[in-house]
């Protein structure tokens, strides 16, 4: 089967020219005529471009319009033809792009992973953490009376003890609870208790007068 590059490259070797003394003439690029001989319709510049060129091309050697019109019909294949880039370099652009997306929904999937798991921790962290606990009054090594008052605060939901005695915390977590104790060096011992049976103790030394 003859092909449309054949038959202009035959035609233009019985004439004896060259492809740089028809593209004088004929103002057309020499790459561009030797395109359409070798059927690489996708060095030139356009669809519209490739059917102008082998028309001019084909007239000038003198071949009949029809027969060129049909084997340029036959042969071309504007999508495929105009298509520069190979499928593996196009695919090779996209990927950059796609790992671009799936990186960017893991990062958002981490992000609402880690926001609920804060949640879930702020919400359930008496299951893993002690309830807060300090003591106001009296600190260590003080001097007092033998009825004491102990003040601290703890956590609003703790139980909280002093000498074992079971003492009153208030919404804001504080708790004031008098104990008496005999005279000489005494200890206090308070210990918060939350619900989830987590323990915080803390034990002041004082002085009783």
């Amino acid at each position: 089967m003859v092909r449309l590059g054949q038959r202009l490259h035959q035609k233009r070797l019985q004439r004896k020219q060259s492809l740089e003394e028809i593209a004088q003439e004929l103002k057309i690029k020499p790459t561009f005529l030797g395109a359409i001989e070798r059927g690489e319709y996708n060095k030139l510049p356009s669809p519209a471009y490739a059917q102008g060129f082998v028309m001019n091309y084909a007239s000038y050697l003198g071949l009949s319009k029809a027969e060129i019109t049909a084997l340029f019909k036959r042969e071309f294949d504007e999508k495929k033809a105009m298509k520069v880039l190979p499928d593996s370099m196009v695919k090779t652009k996209e990927f950059p792009i796609q790992r671009m997306h799936i990186q960017q929904s893991v990062l958002v999937f981490i992000f609402f992973f880690v926001v609920i798991l804060g949640y879930l921790f702020f919400q359930y962290r008496e299951a893993f953490l002690p309830p807060s606990l300090s003591i106001t009054s009296p600190q260590s090594g003080s001097k007092t009376s033998q009825d004491v008052i102990v003040t601290g605060n703890a956590d609003s939901n703790a139980t909280v003890t002093v000498n074992g005695d079971p003492a009153t915390v208030g919404s804001n977590g504080n708790f004031q609870k008098e104990v008496t104790l005999f005279p000489g060096n005494a200890t206090i011992f308070v210990r918060a208790v939350n619900r989830f049976g987590k323990i915080s103790n803390i034990q002041r030394t004082v002085n009783v007068q």
